[in-house]
């Protein structure tokens, strides 16, 4: 099954993260099917920049998103039935 999860970047103790596609089996940090966006919680606020269209290209083509992603998706409004997701299909 293929996911939509965070790959974890920076120095130590300093993380960010990549949003990425990729394999359930493929390790945290390990082979990617596609990086589509960033996270960084270390600034203020949090930055975060994701492809919209190809997250919603991958839900749509069966990716299942981790749980600190889906918050993430559904803060950018990505996630149908959220309010952003209706105003932008508007």
């Amino acid at each position: 099954m293929v996911r939509i999860r965070l790959r974890r970047q920076g120095a130590k103790k300093q993380p960010s993260y990549r949003v990425v596609v990729a394999d359930q089996h493929s390790p945290r940090d390990g082979r990617i099917i596609e990086n589509i966006g960033f996270y960084n919680p270390r600034t203020e606020p949090e930055t975060f920049q994701i492809d919209l269209e190809r997250a919603i290209y991958w839900l749509n083509q069966g990716a299942q998103p981790s749980e600190g992603v889906a918050r993430l998706l559904k803060s950018a409004g990505a996630v149908a039935g959220t309010p952003a997701a209706q105003a932008q299909a508007a």
